[in-house]
């Protein structure tokens, strides 16, 4: 909303506020109040370094980043990731830690064109989405940029996902084409899609990717070229967002780009070239692509890619690729603090310098255990979403004055972005050291939920505000905390699991007449799913028949691991289901698989 205040006397009107340097405030004198036409909703756009603040008569509390706004170039995500590759033709982008196969910036470079002429000699044209079944490999970052380098949409998919998982989210996204392994084509076969399977295994009814290859180098350039732009989506990764049913989130090269800006302005020039960054978080995850292979290949560095964690290779790992930044979720650094094979590897030979936790909230009893078992690692953590990506970092570099987070933070605002924390009840905005709902606003927001305007509606507002169901406050320093979340998704070793589709699941059981599916704390897994159900009286199923009745129709992770039979399942007036109750009930009764 833009309105002309020309006529008014500002000089005199505005006071500022001295508050902390992470946001810029105003409070409205009184003789400024009697100007105006009390019906009217007051709004004053205010430049406060360069940045237009907000106020309303009841004060509108915005906090912006304590660090300097940087700058976003206008390319796609391939090209500005690749920049300057050239300089590092020989330098090793991707190693299997398992097999020791690389790519090196030039062969990442060439591929990554390679792929995306062969994608359009098949007919791919700008905006289709091609779903991506792999796991951890080599070649997953080539997938991904070729894809959005010929004007596609990467669509990553667990590749342990259930067959009828990968159908559904190939349907919602509409589409073209599919790219896995020899190992997972069997679950992709029967989707009526072309195929592209990596490997050296050759399926007649698919399409080799090293021939593919080979027959792009061969192809002329007479393909048509359809310019792609930054505002074009390059990535179209599958949440559950704040409600719980998975939708296609829909991110362009410039929510990517910008984002990728704004967590990386700590890392100065020195660092280019430096660090050897561990690829365990699943590529298919937003921060797997994004945060892991992007990250690393924006500042030349090494990805060590794993396909699944393995304590000892992982340790063997880390020593050998010397591995100086490892983003992991919390099961690991358990396994780190409590497992007696660590014992067997000399750590003094560790060139870790930090580790990463962002996929689940970090234990302060696990952050200590580490500190004082790895004492030279720092542990970082970060916020963000699929939605938005990364929000907040807990670590900047002291010697540009960035700083350091405090402990059990989620760390401080990245420049470029504005956060407010709402209350859920009437969307008030709430001061310093007031939970409430966290909202992020910046140009990092995607596009909205693909085919979904009602759910784009519910999460983001009129005013461009993202509304993330995760509950926080940011006190006097702003720093970040995350205390609860409105959203009910279990955390399981960091995986989304929505309560909402194991439901759906045990509502197509014959036998199952109600059921409800809440988190329940684990050690090692974080979270587990647990159901309540309300058996028919005729039923003859035992609970751990009902637990494999969901296994068989999701991925691993997915599973119930605890079902526990009740006679009703408690819910309000509304009819919303009372979790919380159901929660502290089965935390003393549930039967455990």
């Amino acid at each position: 909303m833009s309105i002309s205040y020309s006529h008014l006397s500002l000089n005199y009107c505005l006071i500022p506020c001295t508050r902390h340097d992470h946001k810029k405030f105003f409070t409205i004198s009184p003789s400024f109040k009697t100007q105006l036409n009390s019906a009217a909703l007051l709004h004053c756009l205010i430049s406060t370094m360069g940045t237009p603040i907000p106020c309303s008569a009841q004060e509108e509390h915005i906090f912006r980043s304590r660090h300097p706004a940087v700058l976003v170039p206008d390319i796609t995500l391939p090209d500005f990731v690749l920049q300057d590759a050239e300089l590092y033709a020989d330098k090793v982008a991707f190693v299997e830690a398992a097999t020791g196969k690389t790519f090196t910036y030039a062969e990442v470079v060439r591929d990554t064109r390679r792929f995306a002429k062969a994608l359009r000699s098949l007919g791919l044209r700008k905006g289709h989405v091609v779903v991506v079944a792999l796991p951890n490999v080599a070649e997953y970052g080539i997938v991904a940029l070729g894809i959005m380098a010929a004007g596609g949409v990467f669509s990553g998919a667990n590749p342990t996902a259930h067959e009828s998982e990968l159908k559904k989210q190939a349907e919602a996204a509409d589409a073209k084409l599919i790219v896995t392994n020899d190992l997972n084509y069997g679950k992709v076969k029967g989707l009526g899609l072309p195929v592209i399977v990596l490997g050296e295994v050759c399926i007649s009814t698919a399409v080799n990717w090293n021939e593919l290859l080979d027959a792009a180098d061969r192809a002329g350039d007479t393909l048509a070229y359809e310019e792609v732009l930054q505002s074009d989506l390059c990535a179209l990764p599958f949440s559950s967002g704040t409600t719980g049913m998975s939708k296609g989130v829909m991110l362009t090269h410039r929510n990517l780009v910008a984002n990728l800006c704004s967590s990386l302005f700590s890392v100065g020039p020195e660092m280019v070239g430096q660090v050897a960054t561990l690829g365990l978080i699943p590529f298919f995850h937003i921060y797997g692509i994004t945060g892991i292979c992007c990250a690393t290949l924006r500042n030349k560095g090494k990805v060590v890619v794993m396909g699944r964690f393995e304590l000892r290779t992982f340790l063997n790992a880390l020593i050998t690729q010397e591995v100086s930044f490892a983003p992991i979720v919390p099961p690991i650094i358990l396994a780190l603090v409590k497992n007696p094979i660590v014992e067997e590897f000399d750590l003094s030979k560790l060139k870790l310098k930090a580790i990463m936790t962002a996929a689940a909230p970090l234990a302060p009893e696990l952050l200590t255990a580490f500190e004082n078992k790895f004492p030279g690692v720092q542990v970082q953590e970060a916020y963000g979403l699929t939605e938005h990506s990364c929000i907040t970092l807990t670590h900047g570099d002291p010697s540009k004055g960035h700083g350091i987070a405090k402990k059990n933070s989620v760390g401080f605002l990245l420049p470029n972005l504005e956060i407010k924390f709402i209350n859920p009840e009437n969307g008030q905005s709430l001061p310093e050291n007031t939970p409430g709902e966290i909202c992020v606003r910046s140009q990092c927001v995607m596009q909205g939920y693909y085919n979904n305007k009602e759910e784009t509606a519910r999460t983001i507002d009129a005013d461009g505000w993202l509304h993330t169901g995760d509950i926080g406050y940011i006190d006097n320093d702003g720093d970040i905390f995350i205390v609860d979340r409105i959203k009910e998704l279990i955390k399981y070793k960091g995986f989304q699991v929505a309560p909402a589709e194991l439901e759906a699941i045990l509502f197509t059981h014959p036998s199952v007449e109600d059921a409800a599916v809440v988190p329940l704390p684990d050690e090692e897994a974080g979270e587990i799913p647990a159901a309540c159900v309300v058996m028919s009286k005729s039923a003859k199923e035992s609970e751990e028949d009902i637990m494999e009745f969901v296994a068989s129709n999701v991925a691993h992770y997915k599973k119930v691991r605890v079902v526990q039979f009740v006679d009703s399942i408690p819910k309000s007036p509304s009819g919303k289901i009372m979790r919380r109750l159901l929660k502290e009930k089965m935390g003393t009764t549930s039967k455990a698989s």
